[in-house]
């Protein structure tokens, strides 16, 4: 019986999360997730910037520990949503998944969009609070931490609604495959 739930791991690259707080931290814990994933038979599917960094070159592989093995699934993305232009949705399906479980870079902008976007399209979503990372910003003067930022960030999904769907944020050792 195939698993209503999948693992997935957006961006988590060498060129994407080298400057990120708590990196070597987001990256090992999501690490240990993909493994009690892949223990449970919960489907690890893999997106990574395929825009900014040249396919193969040392910035666009996964940030060690992280291996992707051959059977699991590779979405090459160009924008921060995830689902666009690109096959996930497909992958989704083929799979039957119905919730996903979110760890990865950056919280502002990739970890949101497609958190966002997944709740559009009806998925259930857990955004794994303390396996996403990014760098500090600045807006108008104002510098805000990467810290405030996935707090932000974890406190903005334990609050969205959407009509008979499930968010909600849990830490690694927490969630639920």
């Amino acid at each position: 019986m195939p698993s209503s739930t999948a693992l997935l791991v957006i961006d988590l690259q060498v060129g994407v999360v080298a400057d990120c707080v708590d990196a070597s931290g987001v990256v090992n814990r999501t690490a240990a997730l993909v493994d009690r994933a892949r223990e449970n038979d919960v489907p690890v599917i893999w997106v990574q910037d395929h825009a900014d960094f040249p396919e193969e070159s040392e910035g666009w592989m996964l940030a060690p520990p992280l291996q992707r093995r051959p059977d699991e699934p590779l979405v090459r993305k160009t924008y921060r949503d995830s689902f666009a232009d690109t096959d996930l949705a497909d992958v989704l399906a083929e799979r039957e998944v119905t919730r996903l479980v979110v760890a990865g870079a950056q919280s502002d902008f990739c970890i949101r969009t497609t958190t966002q976007a997944a709740a559009a399209r009806g998925f259930d979503v857990t955004l794994v609070s303390d396996a996403h990372t990014t760098v500090d910003a600045e807006h108008d003067g104002t510098t805000i931490s990467a810290q405030q930022i996935v707090a932000h960030t974890n406190m903005y999904f334990r609050g969205l609604r959407y009509p008979g769907l499930q968010f909600g944020t849990a830490t690694h050792a927490e969630v639920v495959l």
